[in-house]
């Protein structure tokens, strides 16, 4: 297989010079995300709701319309909203620096205009601040190399989670975006049920965390937050005895008591002379310290050899 240079296919993300573009984009993806919330069915811990990583970009997958279908993907090659039915028919909306008002205004005119009026819940969730779309004139920023770069950053880190997620024979969520906290996760199950979540997440009600954190998890994602260029991060609900403690790698791994999480800067991954070896390293070790300190039945729910 063509390999490239770790540099080059793990991009720099200073916040520094794309914080503006990920918080308007964040509020971007909630207005899509809402709009999957609203036309999927539920399934278990909210996996009807996020969004995929594709060649392109982020996309709902194809959702429910009636007898009709609607998929909606972020293009971050066009930098355009590209919104297909099944019957053949498209509409676009530009990625550009544009206001959360404008978009959102944008997005459900052009679902009329396919004949897919949707109602969504018209302000974002589980951010501080919950400014409703349609009055969001705060976040206006798009810079499209950024916006190419991040994508370009989940495309690798899908990849390795991916890897990490084979290697897993007991229930396993897909590696998917959720866009109400903005990241890419996968989580693996022990199979037993877990104490009430208390909830607390800002603009979130606690029955829907509930329902996300119902059953014992392990959970390793990518977060575009956190250090200078984003981190890696990994936890267990609930947290077993001795899980802040637990030795893990690489080195520069550290537990996180604000977030409760073991946390690992982006910056370390993409500069590892094999990030991929880094990163694996980082969900691996960070799981076992979950599953050996729980008492996972880890024989069950393991895989004993790789194809």
């Amino acid at each position: 297989m063509n390999q490239l240079p770790s540099e080059d296919v793990w991009p720099q993300l200073p916040l520094s010079a794309w914080a503006d573009t990920r918080d308007t984009l964040h509020m971007w993806t909630q207005v899509v995300g809402k709009v999957r919330l609203a036309l999927e069915p539920m399934i278990n811990q909210w996996w009807q709701v996020p969004l995929y990583v594709t060649v392109q970009g982020l996309t709902t997958s194809l959702m429910p319309y009636g007898n009709r279908g609607l998929e909606a993907t972020f293009d971050f090659h066009r930098h355009l909203l590209d919104l297909r039915t099944t019957d053949g028919a498209s509409r676009q909306v530009a990625l550009e620096p544009r206001s959360v008002a404008d978009f959102y205004a944008e997005v459900m005119r052009r679902l009329a205009e396919l004949d897919v009026p949707v109602e969504i819940y018209p302000r974002p969730v589980e951010v501080p601040v919950a400014i409703p779309f349609a009055e969001d004139d705060e976040h206006a920023a798009y810079d499209a190399a950024y916006a190419h770069r991040f994508w370009l950053s989940l495309v690798q880190a899908h990849r390795v989670l991916t890897v990490f997620r084979s290697r897993f024979a007991g229930k396993v969520s897909p590696v998917h975006f959720f866009w109400g906290s903005f990241d890419l996760a996968v989580t693996r199950f022990s199979g037993r049920t877990a104490p009430p979540h208390p909830g607390g997440v800002p603009n979130l009600a606690d029955w829907v965390a509930q329902e996300a954190y119902s059953h014992e998890v392990s959970s390793c994602g990518y977060w575009p937050g956190g250090a200078e260029q984003g981190v890696f991060y990994s936890y267990a609900y609930p947290e077993p005895e001795g899980f802040p403690d637990r030795p893990v790698e690489p080195a520069d791994a550290v537990y996180d008591g604000n977030l409760q999480e073991f946390v690992l800067p982006y910056q370390v991954v993409r500069s590892a002379g094999d990030p991929d070896a880094t990163l694996l390293a980082f969900a691996q070790s960070t799981y076992e310290a979950a599953a050996e300190l729980g008492d996972w039945d880890r024989a069950a729910i393991e895989r004993a050899t790789q194809r």
